[in-house]
């Protein structure tokens, strides 16, 4: 459901377009948090010019308010997340797979074989 929300209508297929057009038409409030997704997914992507605090903005009087009060909490790393070119990604991928590893062996072994196989697969 996410996928086609958040789709470019241009991009769906014709029934999927259909669907998406009605149930944004019945209901108003589901239209408003997808046009604010979409905007901040943009922003993210950084295919936007608008800054973060504009799109935040427009966000808050919509049913992702919630969300939007928990991104301020911590505003200043969310904006040099979108500034600054570094990324945790890496650390990211070798943490999915250390943690793929151990849930193959879950009940098998110890740590030490654990240890040997992450170390043999790097």
């Amino acid at each position: 459901m996410t996928r086609i929300l958040m789709a470019d209508t241009d991009a769906l297929k014709r029934p999927d377009r259909s669907f998406v057009t009605k149930l944004l038409e019945d209901v108003p409030a589901l239209a408003t948090a997808v046009a604010a997704a979409r905007r901040l997914a943009l922003l993210l992507r950084k295919r936007s010019q608008e800054t973060l605090d504009d799109v935040l903005a427009a966000a808050i009087a919509t049913p992702l308010a919630g969300f939007v009060r928990e991104l301020r909490k911590d505003i200043a790393a969310v904006q040099a997340a979108l500034d600054l070119p570094w990324t945790t990604s890496p650390a990211e991928g070798q943490v999915n797979r250390i943690k793929l590893i151990k849930r193959s062996m879950y009940g098998r072994a110890g740590f030490d074989l654990l240890r040997a196989r992450v170390m043999h697969a790097a």
